[in-house]
């Protein structure tokens, strides 16, 4: 169930689903969905025994995933707040991360409404660089992040960020989907910044995955 206003799962839903099938998840790990929207990787997680918390800044969001976790049968905490205040002082053995990250005109404002689960900045890093930041102080020994993002938004950038922070970091899932209507949306001031060639007509999503050492 999608609530209106709330981000519907998509081609980067799948494509970090996929990752997290990926990984080994012993039944109780503590996993951190943020930017749940409909719930959908949480709901994902919670099936293969997590202990899952799932934040959301929209509060539709969030009605959203405990409306979904009732449905499904499974248990979910379900935050409201911005990014990883809500948790803040928890650990965690799995971030799961799909955050803005179109880079979109700049208005002077920050993004309203729906438009708060993809716009992201200028440059598109908004929200990346602060979970580069942040992230690290959350993660068990032997934690991991699976995060989400476009190539418009700089993935080298997100991978070194991460390793100067201290974790193994590298792209493990790439896919190129045609542009959706945001993208279409804006393509032309995307092509005059020179983040889309002429002979773009396709966007690429990675996967970044980034581990603390034990």
């Amino acid at each position: 169930m999608v609530l209106p206003g709330v981000y519907a799962p998509q081609e980067d839903t799948a494509l970090l689903a996929g990752a997290l099938s990926d990984e080994s998840l012993p039944p109780g790990a503590a996993v951190l969905d943020v930017g749940t929207g409909s719930g959908a990787l949480a709901l994902a997680a919670a099936g293969r025994g997590g202990r899952v918390t799932a934040v959301d800044v929209s509060w539709r969001a969030v009605c959203a995933a405990r409306l979904n976790a009732a449905r499904a049968g499974l248990r979910i905490r379900v935050r409201h707040g911005n990014l990883f205040t809500p948790v803040r002082g928890e650990s965690f053995d799995l971030v799961l991360a799909n955050p803005p990250y179109v880079p979109a005109p700049a208005t002077g404002r920050r993004p309203r409404g729906a438009a708060r689960a993809w716009d992201a900045g200028h440059d598109g890093r908004m929200v990346l660089d602060r979970i580069c930041l942040e992230v690290p102080r959350l993660l068990r020994p032997g934690g991991v992040l699976l995060l989400v993002q476009s190539a418009l938004s700089d993935p080298a950038r997100t991978e070194a960020l991460l390793r100067e922070a201290g974790l193994k970091a590298a792209v493990t899932r790439r896919r190129r989907i045609a542009f959706g209507p945001v993208v279409r949306g804006r393509e032309r001031w995307l092509r005059q910044r020179g983040l889309l060639s002429l002979a773009d007509y396709e966007e690429e999503l990675v996967v970044v995955r980034a581990e603390l050492p034990v």
